[in-house]
């Protein structure tokens, strides 16, 4: 199969039954169907009413519930909602199979264009960090602050531990791993996925780990997983080949909002060394280092990155940014690579 063919994927409502997706305390999920894709949104209420709209977007092979210990923590200051990428969580794939960075992106104005909750204090890790910048960049009138948790951005020298996922974007390999892996079980997969992701895998609780493998056991049986994680893969590895004024990094130099970014000394995915070259791109930034962290800091130290979020937001104060909504269909260019 070729880069940029399509997949076959059933259609939503033909898709097997797998068990539910887990719902914290406080949560609630819903769907919510816009041309092209159907998303799953997973919010919480908020301690009162009108409290600013926050929207969250995980990374590559996460979910809405990689939130779900940082948004209790900021319900007195925001009202929190979080998306499942098309493909992941409880959100169907999309309909034309585009999991492009940009085809992302296009799923998370859609989603804030229909809703109406624009502007929204904008949260995104790795994959999503990437989704979030083009946002912001491409539709600042969608986004009054943004933070960014380890953000996929190119990198020249990528770190070692970070190499098999991106060849997971090469076409076969995502097929070939799922056959040398076939007798590895949910539990043995999430412990190499909590030991890339955390500085300190011994962080998680047994409960959290026992949630992390009944959520891989789910989605194991969803016959289009692996297909996301290589096509989204995929859709990094083309972002960060592309140049111009669609490069991530020119965007990151366009964003308006006031810019939050936590970069973890020990993440195994995106270097640290990048921390400052991302604080000098984005113009109106903050930085947080958090040297014992990995790559899900938000999920490591909710308490610290709650912390710095409130700060952040006491020293802005500030309305949305400008409203130039320049550029294609949804205000974002023409894709890198449709095929995602």
């Amino acid at each position: 199969m070729s880069s940029t063919e399509l997949p076959f994927v059933p259609p939503a409502n033909v898709l097997p039954k797998v068990a539910a997706v887990r719902v914290a305390e406080g949560e609630r999920l819903r769907s919510v169907r816009l041309p092209g894709i159907t998303l799953t949104i997973r919010s919480r209420r908020p301690a009162r009413e009108g409290l600013p709209p926050a929207l969250y977007v995980h990374g590559l092979g996460g979910s809405s519930q990689n939130w779900s210990a940082l948004m209790p923590l900021l319900d007195d200051v925001t009202a929190n909602e979080a998306v499942d990428l098309p493909g992941f969580g409880d959100s169907p794939p999309p309909d034309d199979g585009n999991y492009s960075i940009t085809g992302h992106a296009r799923a998370v104005i859609r989603y804030l264009d229909a809703s109406g909750r624009g502007p929204v204090h904008l949260f995104g890790n790795s994959l999503g960090g990437a989704v979030a910048t083009r946002v912001a960049a491409v539709r600042p009138d969608l986004v009054r602050t943004l933070t960014l948790v380890s953000p996929a951005l190119p990198e020249i020298r990528v770190q070692r531990s970070a190499v098999p996922t991106g060849l997971l974007a090469l076409p076969g390999v995502a097929a070939l791993f799922t056959r040398l892996t076939r007798e590895w079980t949910a539990e043995q997969r999430v412990r190499g996925v909590m030991a890339l992701c955390y500085g300190d895998p011994g962080r998680v609780t047994p409960e959290g780990f026992r949630h992390a493998v009944e959520e891989m056991e789910r989605r194991q049986r969803l016959p289009y997983f692996w297909d996301a994680m290589a096509r989204s893969a995929r859709g990094i590895v083309n972002a960060y080949t592309v140049g111009g004024q669609h490069g991530l990094w020119r965007q990151a130099e366009r964003v308006l909002a006031p810019t939050l970014l936590v970069y973890g000394g020990r993440d195994r995915l995106v270097g640290y060394r990048m921390a400052q070259r991302a604080a000098r791109a984005f113009r109106d930034s903050r930085l947080l280092t958090l040297p014992e962290a990995g790559h899900v800091a938000m999920m490591e130290y909710p308490e610290t990155v709650a912390t710095a979020f409130r700060e952040f937001l006491a020293d802005t104060g500030k309305p949305a940014a400008g409203t130039d909504t320049r550029g294609a269909a949804d205000g974002v260019p023409a894709d890198e690579n449709t095929g995602g």
